[in-house]
């Protein structure tokens, strides 16, 4: 059995692990490398490490942890990623021998335009691109790039675990429920996510299934959907590409 575990890391961060019985564990987008030096004091054995994307926040911590682990480091073709030890695109496999567990990557532009995530043994890690209740900005990529990954995603098998880079749920979920005031998944979800944030819990990982449910951004083609687009923008939409621009501009400048 394999354990995934999220190290809480900077203000809202994720660093996700996996690791099999004897402790030794791959690190996903290790933003900080005090976390996980901390969980390696308590018995953690990193074996590889994953990047999603060049942001700080996702790989600042990489060099550390290689200056100390002779291990290998996947990243995308990004120069901006200088702790890689190999690089990695679109139709590569990415085997962690140790977890006896392969990935399979994919390109998925939008966030920054070389991101990839990582998707094997029914997980995915799927950094900035898809959040739980959301998505990621267009720092670099086109709205039409974004929807494309989305939909990507989006077609995974419904049981897919879905380990996104940030804790945002909450904040989502607000914008999510004036996108779309009548979803009761969602509303489902959204009491799940407050109980587990009482506790001091992750409200992740998400699924594919939850966010094909309950995400607007996976949802544009929706009647309810649309209108809520159409009202706040005072036009008509022409399509699900203008929709979801439309929902991800809005997003960037919502305040509840």
């Amino acid at each position: 059995m394999l354990a995934l575990r999220p190290l809480p890391a900077l203000e809202d961060n994720y660093i996700w692990t996996l690791a099999n019985d004897h402790g030794e564990a791959l690190i996903v987008d290790p933003g900080d490398a005090a976390p996980v030096f901390e969980a390696i004091a308590a018995g953690l054995r990193p074996v590889a490490i994953l990047l999603t994307h060049h942001h700080p926040d996702h790989v600042a911590g990489a060099a550390a942890l290689l200056e100390k682990f002779a291990i290998p480091c996947f990243a995308p073709h990004d120069d901006r990623i200088l702790a890689a030890s190999h690089r990695v695109g679109e139709g590569d496999r990415v085997h962690i021998e140790a977890l006896d567990l392969s990935f399979d990557v994919l390109a998925i532009p939008g966030h920054t335009l070389s991101h990839i995530a990582y998707h094997g043994g029914g997980l995915l890690f799927c950094g900035d691109t898809l959040f739980s209740l959301g998505c990621g900005r267009l720092f670099e990529g086109s709205p039409a790039q974004m929807l494309a990954s989305l939909d990507r995603l989006a077609a995974l098998p419904p049981e897919t675990t879905v380990c996104c880079g940030h804790e945002y749920t909450e904040s989502n979920g607000r914008f999510a429920r004036v996108v779309e005031p009548d979803n009761r998944d969602r509303d489902a979800r959204l009491e799940e996510v407050r109980e587990l944030r009482a506790r001091g819990e992750p409200s992740l990982p998400s699924s594919i299934a939850s966010e094909r449910a309950c995400n607007p951004f996976l949802r544009a083609d929706l009647a309810a959907v649309r209108a809520s687009l159409e009202q706040h923008a005072g036009a008509m939409i022409a399509d699900r590409l203008q929709a979801f621009t439309l929902m991800r501009e809005w997003k960037n400048g919502f305040r509840a």
